[in-house]
Order: structure tokens, then C-alpha cells, then sequence
């Protein structure tokens, strides 16, 4: 099957995951004009008491400097870029939320937490489309049966809220009653292994530790150097501090007090997407594995560059390895 025309026509076929807090308009101007995806939760355009809706002016903002650029440079065009919605029902902004990306017509829709017939159906009247994230072949088949378009396999190693299946697990057992658009999230930090993402049948890759150590991103110095500075040995896979499962740097646990080594198990009933937290929580940060591919904090362009060269020079290798001519 085919690619729908908005993720069709990639400099690379990756999206920038939208990452809690970090991706903001900077970031995501900065991956499309970059030629890949773009993201942000919707959450992240937060509420200011006496002001306009955050989330009018982001969606604003990024569609007239996309505009703009493809304007300027109509032989390379930027990417679509896509608006993440958290569906589970504590999100208590998600009608209105819904409401301005259909007025706004966001081209590329990414759901979490849940799958909503009436989220999916509200996209398509904008024109958008769905992708939704899942870690588990049940819940990838509940989110096609409910109207999504696509599906996000978040595999093990994933950053943030992220499953515990081997990614040639979990794309294996999509595909395997699945034809339509599949990206795979799970310590995708190199042009090698999104690569290896389409050798395994998935459309494409879903990265987002690696843009955490970017200039454009909305995080802590202190974050962005620790990206750089640590590994997968680095990351531990924990409930505790949103009733989901998911990874976060040692360091930042261990800074917060406590022992990475010895966290409790939480209830998942108490999920937590952004409200109050403990105080020493705040800094506790979320990492997937692949990290240690990232060295240096680059602007977004830099850092797709490197993906690109990477994802060049893995094909060569494998054309050579298998007698192939690339091309």
C-alpha cells in the first residue's frame, strides 16, 4: 500500500516524536525545513491565564513560516507536520484541542493513550490523517478497527512512554495482517537503523531522544548534556513517575534522590500527563536507548544531515554486502 500524500516525498522517511515540554514551533520549523516530520503534543502549548490559546498561536505560527518557506523554495518543499493528542480521558483539554487542529487543518494527526472513533473521524473532516501509537499487536488492531490511518509501534528502548516487545516483534505481528502506514519508534538515533526499520517492513522511523540535544529544543542544558554524555546503560524502564511505563536517565533519577536501581511499581490509575508533580519529579528526564549515537548538541539541520549521510552509507554497505547496485 501506498503512502498517503502527507508522509509521502520525505527527504528521510522519519517523524520527530513530540516530545513532553521539548518540542515547541522552534523545533518543529526546524525538522520540516529539515525534511522530516515534525511534532509537539498539543499539551505543550500551555494555557495563559488572560492571553490568547497557546495552541492557536503554535499552529499559526508553523503554518504560515512553513508557507513561507515553500514559497521561497518550491523545489524543496517542507515536510507536513503532525500535532500529537494524549485521547485517555484525563485530558480534559482534548475537545477544544480537537476543535482548533480541525480549524487549522493539521495535516498529520498522532494519538496516544487511547484510540477515539470521533478524534479520528474529526481529523479526516480537516483532511488530516491518523497515526496512532501502540505497543502491542492488540491494541494496533483496536486502533485500526476504531478509524486510524496508520500506526506508530512504540518498541522496546523507545524514549518516554514506551512498550517492552522487541521491535522485530512488534512490527512482525503488525504486518503480518497490516498494509498500511507503520513507523517504528525504539532507540532510532542513526540513519542505520531507520534503515533497518524499512528492512523489517515498517514505512519509516520515529525518532526523538536524539532532537532532545538539539539548539532549537525547549530542554535544560543540563538535559541536552546528558543525552550526550550517556549510553543504554544509562536508562531505566519505570511506572513511577506517570502510572505508565516508560524511560528515563539514571542520572536525573539518581539527582532526584532517588535509586534508579530500586524504583517502586505505581498504580497505573494515577497516570499523570502534565499536572501536578512532586517537586523533586520535575527534572526526572525521559530518554529512549539509542543515545549513545548522540555526541554533540547540533541545530535540527545538523542533526538530520548526519541521519541522512548515515542512511546513505547504510545502503551502500548493504548493496555491497548483498552484490546489489543502490539505485
Amino acid at each position: 500500500m501506498s503512502l498517503p500524500q502527507a508522509l509521502s516525498n520525505l527527504r528521510l522517511p522519519l517523524i520527530g516524536s513530540p516530545l513532553f515540554i521539548i518540542s515547541n514551533p522552534d523545533l518543529v520549523i526546524a525538522q520540516c525545513k529539515a525534511g522530516i516530520v515534525g511534532s509537539f503534543p498539543a499539551l505543550n502549548a500551555r494555557e495563559k491565564a488572560g492571553e490568547p490559546i497557546e495552541l492557536e498561536r503554535w499552529l499559526t505560527r508553523i503554518n504560515e513560516e512553513l508557507d513561507r518557506h515553500n514559497q521561497d523554495n518550491p523545489d524543496t518543499p517542507a515536510a507536513p507536520y503532525a500535532v500529537n493528542q494524549i485521547v485517555h480521558k484525563s485530558n480534559v483539554r482534548l475537545e477544544r484541542d480537537v476543535e482548533i487542529c480541525m480549524k487549522h487543518k493539521v495535516p498529520v494527526w498522532i494519538t496516544s493513550l487511547g484510540a477515539r472513533p470521533e478524534v479520528n473521524e474529526a481529523a479526516h473532516a480537516g483532511g488530516g490523517i491518523v497515526l496512532h501509537d501502540v505497543i502491542n499487536d492488540r491494541f494496533a488492531h483496536k486502533a485500526i478497527e476504531k478509524g486510524a490511518d496508520g500506526l506508530i509501534a512504540v518498541a522496546a528502548g523507545a524514549g518516554g512512554h514506551a512498550g517492552a516487545q522487541s521491535p522485530f516483534a512488534l512490527v512482525q505481528e503488525i504486518r503480518a495482517w497490516f498494509d498500511g502506514p507503520l513507523f517504528l519508534s525504539g532507540a532510532i538515533a542513526r540513519g542505520d537503523s531507520l534503515l533497518a526499520a524499512l528492512a523489517m517492513g515498517a514505512d519509516g522511523g520515529y525518532a526523538g531522544s536524539a532532537f532532545i540535544a538539539t539548539e532549537e529544543a525547549n530542554a535544560a542544558e543540563a538535559y541536552k548534556q546528558m543525552i550526550t554524555d550517556c549510553g543504554a546503560s544509562d536508562i531505566v524502564y519505570s511506572n513511577l513517575f506517570t502510572g505508565v511505563w516508560g524511560n528515563y536517565l539514571k542520572p536525573s533519577v539518581a539527582a532526584a534522590g532517588m535509586d534508579p536501581e530500586a524504583l517502586e511499581i505505581s498504580d497505573p490509575s494515577k497516570m499523570d500527563f502534565g499536572g501536578a508533580k512532586p517537586k523533586s519529579w520535575k527534572e526526572i528526564w525521559g530518554s529512549g536507548q539509542g543515545i549513545g549515537a548522540v555526541k554533540e548538541i547540533l541545530p535540527t539541520a545538523k542533526l538530520v544531515d548526519r541521519l541522512e549521510a548515515e542512511y546513505l552509507a547504510a545502503q551502500d554497505r548493504l548493496a555491497a554486502q548483498l552484490g546489489w547496485t543502490r539505485g
